[in-house]
């Protein structure tokens, strides 16, 4: 493929082989290119493919979305519609800017098909994300917006971070995501446990009731780690559905390192989440075990590992409603959006 063989070298070569380096590259191209009206139009013709769905009482031009981490801070969202994506998730946002871990913090394993990273939610801070917005205007297509605990602040404290990442983006989101599974914010996945979550999304059910008035509150979902065992995992969904969560994302990157290639073993012993290739199996089997739990109650967006319209077929027959991308994309460019969402849209269902 052009990409792999052409344009994701010379990218790494221009870059100093450094990962972080070639996506800040690649955001600011996209974000540029944003602004360029008969660009856009013209990248549209090749990659975009309609195939409608109705999922959260959103329609989405098709079932292929970009997960949260590529554009955390919304740089490039009109740029995402004319690759061929069917909507967008930004973030993960907090309540406090902040640089995230100290660099190196991101790791290509080009040989496995997957990447690590230990970003911990690098952003601009909530109130940046909602000034851009405000000035740029939403993509068209549905806006998903990822928010999660700001490190300096105590996890005692967590649930009025979220609260307020809620209100500052609440008039831009078509759905919100609550990252309480990323492993790079020390004591996230706390947050994960029956009792903090139980707080967090009551207290968030309500502010989004507040804020929303009479109109229908904006889709909150809960985005889950892979590593929880089935009884954690029953345990959440127990908690999701009684605090009346519209659907889960499923799932997060992996402390696992099962699936790495022998020559990239070294690299593997990186510390942060594992994402890609190794993913694929076990987050479709996520999916399958939220579907099969809830009795299908519970929507699901499926991402983790998806390579090829296959893989994405798999989530879907699982359970899924929508996919998402994110290391595929990032190593084997925009034309595995079109692969993928052109496949899907050649499916009966």
């Amino acid at each position: 493929m052009l990409f792999d063989k052409i344009v994701r070298p010379a990218l790494y070569r221009v870059s100093g082989s450094d990962p972080e380096t070639v996506h800040e590259r690649t955001i600011g191209t996209l974000a540029r290119l944003s602004r360029v009206s008969p660009a856009l139009a013209a990248l549209g013709r090749v990659y975009r493919t309609d195939d409608p769905v109705t999922f959260l009482g959103l329609r989405f031009p098709n079932r292929v979305g970009l997960a949260a981490g590529m554009d955390k801070n919304g740089r490039a969202l009109h740029a995402w519609p004319a690759l061929g994506f069917g909507f967008v998730e930004v973030g993960t946002v907090t309540r406090h800017p902040q640089p995230g871990n100290d660099k190196p913090r991101l790791f290509t394993l080009a040989e496995t098909d997957a990447v690590i990273n230990r970003m911990g939610f690098n952003n601009e801070g909530a109130e940046a994300l909602a000034a851009r917005l405000a000035a740029t205007g939403k993509p068209p297509v549905p806006l998903g917006v990822s928010i999660g605990k700001s490190k300096v602040t105590p996890l005692d404290e967590a649930v009025e971070d979220y609260r307020f990442s809620l209100r500052a983006l609440y008039p831009y989101a078509d759905y919100f995501a609550i990252n309480v599974s990323s492993p790079n914010t020390p004591g996230l996945r706390a947050l994960q446990d029956k009792s903090a979550l139980a707080e967090l999304l009551a207290e968030l059910r309500k502010t989004s009731a507040e804020l929303a008035g009479d109109a229908k509150p904006t889709p909150v979902l809960v985005k889950v780690a892979p590593d929880l065992t089935d009884e954690a995992l029953a345990e959440l969904l127990e908690v999701c559905l009684e605090h009346g969560v519209a659907g889960l994302i499923a799932t997060n990157t992996t402390l696992s390192r099962e699936g790495i290639a022998p020559p990239e073993a070294a690299v593997g012993e990186q510390a942060g989440g594992l994402s890609g290739r190794p993913l694929t199996a076990r987050s479709v089997e996520v999916v399958r075990f939220v579907h099969d739990e809830t009795g299908g109650k519970l929507p699901i967006i499926g991402v983790g590992g998806i390579f090829d319209a296959g893989a994405a077929a798999r989530m879907l027959d699982a359970g899924a409603g929508l996919i998402q991308l994110y290391t595929g994309f990032a190593l084997h460019g925009p034309g595995l959006v079109k692969r993928v969402a052109r496949g899907l849209a050649a499916r009966p269902y």
